[in-house]
């Protein structure tokens, strides 16, 4: 993921692809991205500014990546996120590097928040 202490802002995109391998080359040969791989199943990449990850671990969603935002206090900004109406749609969990929840804003846009911590 990112750079920590980016408290509410857009973070990292994530694109559920079909096949890491394709994807990496696509976006190597055409934006000159580079990567990094966390297993199987996960590949971040950055393009000089911004991280992201490629990942197979959804289903492929033609019409938007996954926005992850950052937050110093995930609890906290998961209750900002359910008082404010959102959705839950996957309660904080753990990964390689910290801890995230999925919501659904109030068009139906799914997005994550993470944290380090």
């Amino acid at each position: 993921m990112g750079t920590a202490g980016n408290d509410r802002q857009i973070d990292n995109i994530e694109f559920n692809v079909g096949d890491i391998a394709r994807s990496r080359e696509f976006y190597g040969k055409v934006f000159g991205w580079t990567f990094t791989d966390y297993g199987p199943s996960y590949c971040e990449f950055t393009d000089g500014r911004l991280t992201g990850g490629l990942t197979t671990t959804g289903p492929v969603t033609p019409g938007g990546p996954l926005v992850i935002l950052y937050a110093d206090d995930l609890a906290e900004t998961q209750r900002r996120v359910e008082d404010a109406g959102a959705k839950i749609v996957k309660p904080i969990f753990a990964f390689p590097g910290g801890r995230r929840f999925h919501f659904e804003d109030p068009d139906g846009y799914e997005l994550a928040v993470w944290s380090a911590k």
